[in-house]
């Protein structure tokens, strides 16, 4: 069965509501690495619950809670599911997380791409998270499908539609900042309990029917972890500051390399802190893993009471 560009268009991924505590804030955390010295008070409020000033939450926690789960593999779809990469991830934020929430997400098919036959086809969700007490926006999540196996469905009547905006190439420059972090061998096995026990990030025989000598890292894993080297680098680890992230991932993170995260200020490298590029390597094996990382970062707040404005828009 082939893409229908109408049928997949219009395709229902139901609302959902989910409810967050503590405890899943922290364990996110814990699986992205924050913590790993018990001694850093920068962390460790993101880490423990009664740190100074109270437990604060990755912006990058609603890449978990919330997601629509494997949609995309009812046939109805028409996508070989089997043939899925997840190409980009798009994230902006709008207001900042409580330590527990009800979260209500909808999720649509925004785009269906059509690279040409034996090309390929994009596929793109967009969600949207609110607090489904107060209806307050919390962050929109644009989820970039690459589909290997699904190109060519396009006619005259249904052409399908436009590429996403093309997000900027890694600097011809020197880099004005890196930050190395290590990842445990057990890393996919932790971050797995955020809720993507997909068994191609535990199981080795599933990791090798899928082509991997052994079980690789979840990707939203790497991305929440370029999150954190981007909010400890350029936001003086104050997550709250992370505007909106976006990223291509170009290559599987095996659990125990070392990410070298790299940091370029501004279009122009003058110091312009309110756009950030980004990229990471798997630094042992000298392999790019995430490439054309955009990032936008808000002023310093004042205090916890300072209202979160003026959220610059990331990638599309």
């Amino acid at each position: 069965m082939a893409i229908d560009y109408r049928h997949l268009t219009n395709w229902v991924i139901p609302d959902q509501r989910d409810r967050y505590d503590e405890n899943d804030c922290m364990r996110y955390a814990l699986s992205l690495g924050l913590g790993a010295d018990p001694l850093d008070e920068a962390d460790l409020r993101y880490v423990c619950e009664d740190a100074p000033g109270g437990l604060r939450v990755m912006p990058t926690l609603l890449a978990c809670v919330g997601a629509p789960g494997a949609w995309a593999t009812d046939p109805g779809t028409g996508i070989n599911w089997m043939q899925i990469l997840h190409g980009e991830h798009r994230m902006r934020f709008y207001a900042p997380l409580a330590p527990q929430a009800e979260v209500l997400s909808q999720t649509r098919v925004s785009r269906v791409v059509d690279k040409g036959a034996g090309k390929g086809a994009l596929v793109v969700t967009e969600r949207r998270s609110s607090d489904a007490a107060t209806g307050q926006l919390l962050a929109t999540v644009e989820h970039v499908s690459f589909c290997r196996a699904d190109g060519g469905f396009a006619t005259p009547e249904q052409p399908g539609d436009a590429a996403p905006e093309a997000l900027p190439a890694m600097p011809d420059r020197a880099p004005q900042a890196e930050l190395a972090l290590p990842t445990l061998p057990s890393a996919a096995l932790l971050y797995r309990l955020n809720g993507d026990r997909n068994p191609i990030h535990a199981l080795p025989s599933a990791a090798r029917l899928a082509g991997f000598d052994r079980p690789i890292l979840h990707g939203l894993c790497t991305f929440g972890m370029a999150a954190r080297a981007l909010v400890r680098m350029a936001c003086d680890g104050d997550g709250r500051r992370l505007a909106g992230i976006a990223a291509r991932f170009s290559a599987p993170v095996l659990p125990g390399d070392t990410l070298l995260v790299r940091l370029w200020r501004g279009a122009d490298g003058q110091g312009n802190d309110t756009r950030v590029q980004f990229a990471v390597w798997a630094q042992e094996r000298g392999r790019m893993v995430l490439s054309h990382g955009t990032a936008d970062i808000r002023p310093a707040l004042a205090t916890d009471d300072t209202p979160m404005e003026g959220m610059a828009h990331v990638g599309a």
